[in-house]
């Protein structure tokens, strides 16, 4: 088996699955290393590029640099990084490209890429996902209300083929194919996509000895295997199982080179320890305190629209007798006039920094930094903020987040349809002592769904709450405005748990060699 495998990596965002990926390492050594990774998006193909330079930078010279500590700090603008190191900045700025997936340009550009790979590298890896807004519930759902929407005009369907033009172009060692689980019952022209996809994968190396083994990813008594899938339901990973903090399902297909592939049968990873829930993630950061949207806003006036909503809700739950969720609101009315200004932003590390044994904290910690980055609240409407003060301190107390139905009338919103179900989960907050919901790019929008467990706070997310759930490292930086942030986090791959897949796929190649 070759020492260093190549990476081509498509529809890469952020660059969730490559950083998982090229940081495993076995042996103090990095068995895998990005040839090309491809973004159309501008703000998130900045974030890709960055983050291959810091990559390169840091096998040139063991450590980050330190006008980057200081721009993650917030103590500089951000630099030239071609002055930093050019060397690393060329590596980066050729690694990363920013393409339409699709278009002529782009296929030109990957077929040089493949070259390469195959010039620099003995085996590849192919990884990504295509677009998933075609293939998911929600994207679906979105797309029926278009009047003029045609499925089977919709080109993020078709996208996918791209990614199998290039596997058999590139005819990597494995390939690792993600995607959301709406895709397993998407349909274009009376055609399961799924189905086709699968058609398309079958016919790679037909008339030749190399085919490639389509394998799904199982967890069962701690350790995570490659087998045949008996029903499309067994390509759906649950990131929970690998001690990602997030119930996030997604599907993910490996496929195993056949000439490779005598190990796949016998591999086997132990994942990671055990399951973690949101205040694993995010509960040894600063507290924070939302803006007001509309109005002055300042730490008196954020206080006092809280204690109201507060106040409001102890005299409704003592009037129907709920005595326990009245008594919780009460304490909040008195409390809050009382605590420490909470800012809007902190920058300030949490105690004991980077000391932690904990395999996820020592995932997501990184001692090098001397800042938290992007932790900074939105404003919510004054109103909102008497829904999310709710919904966090009835979460707290019940154990679930209120559906439309748990909500006072008092505090409801103006929806004609509010109790018809179709605003069931409108507000859902995230239970500090279990895994979190799926992070989305939809948290870009409103924060409606993530809100923050500390009915204390009464906010939704930061950036970097999001992504401490996602599993990226502290020391990421995503670039653009706070709504692309948002969007690059949400539609990533957890790089915790592609660490794991790479770990899996590295030790089925192993196979071939013993």
């Amino acid at each position: 088996m070759p020492s260093t495998f190549g990476i081509a990596d498509l529809f890469a965002g952020p660059g969730g699955l490559g950083e998982g990926f090229t940081s495993f390492v076995k042996n103090a050594h990095s068995p895998y290393k990005i040839g090309i990774s491809v973004e159309k998006e501008v703000s998130a193909h900045r974030t890709l590029t960055l983050r291959a330079f810091l990559r390169e930078y840091k096998a040139r010279h063991g450590s980050l640099p330190e006008k980057y500590i200081n721009f993650h700090a917030g103590q500089i603008e951000e630099p030239d990084w071609a002055l930093v190191d050019a060397d690393a900045w060329s590596v980066a700025t050729s690694e990363a490209q920013c393409l339409e997936l699709g278009t002529v340009l782009a296929a030109n550009t990957i077929d040089r890429a493949i070259e390469q790979l195959r010039s620099d590298f003995e085996e590849t890896i192919l990884i990504g996902g295509p677009p998933c807004q075609a293939y998911s519930l929600v994207g679906r759902a979105r797309s029926r209300g278009k009047s003029d929407y045609v499925p089977e005009d919709d080109e993020r369907h078709y996208l996918f083929r791209e990614y199998i033009r290039v596997l058999k172009q590139l005819r990597p060692a494995a390939f690792v194919m993600e995607n959301v689980k709406g895709m397993l019952s998407s349909t274009v022209e009376s055609k399961q996509v799924f189905e086709m996809l699968m058609e398309d994968l079958s016919s790679l190396g037909a008339g030749d000895d190399h085919v490639y083994e389509i394998r799904a990813i199982r967890v069962k008594d701690g350790k995570a295997f490659l087998r045949e899938a008996q029903k499309r339901s067994d390509f759906v990973v649950r990131a929970e199982e690998f001690g990602v903090p997030q119930r996030r399902h997604r599907v993910i297909i490996v496929g195993i080179r056949s000439d490779m592939a005598q190990g796949a049968a016998s591999a086997s990873i132990d994942v990671a320890g055990g399951p973690k829930t949101v205040s694993d993630a995010i509960g040894n950061l600063p507290e924070l305190r939302s803006g007001l949207s509309r109005g002055r806003d300042s730490v008196d006036a954020w206080r006092e629209t809280v204690v109201d909503a507060a106040s409001l809700l102890s005299d409704l739950y003592k009037e129907e007798g709920e005595a326990e969720l009245s008594g919780v609101f009460t304490d909040l009315a008195k409390e809050l006039p009382g605590q420490a200004n909470l800012p809007r932003k902190s920058t300030r590390l949490p105690n004991a920094y980077g000391e932690s044994e904990d395999d996820f904290l020592r995932w997501i910690e990184r001692p090098e930094l001397r800042a938290v980055a992007q932790h900074e609240t939105r404003g919510h409407m004054p109103s909102d903020l008497g829904r999310y003060l709710f919904a966090a301190a009835f979460g707290e107390e019940k154990g679930f987040s209120p559906k439309a139905a748990n909500f006072p009338s008092d505090i409801s919103p103006a929806h004609r349809n509010w109790h018809t179900g179709v605003f069931n989960d409108r507000f859902r907050v995230q239970l500090a002592r279990e895994a979190g919901t799926t992070v989305t790019s939809h948290i870009s929008k409103d924060g409606h769904y993530f809100i923050h467990p500390a009915p204390r706070q009464c906010r939704s997310l930061t950036v970097r709450e999001a992504a401490r759930i996602q599993t990226f490292p502290d020391d990421y930086l995503f670039l653009g405005n706070r709504t692309q942030q948002y969007v690059q986090v949400g539609n990533a791959v957890p790089p915790f748990l592609a660490q794991q897949i790479a770990e899996l796929v590295f030790e089925a190649l192993q196979g071939e060699s013993d």
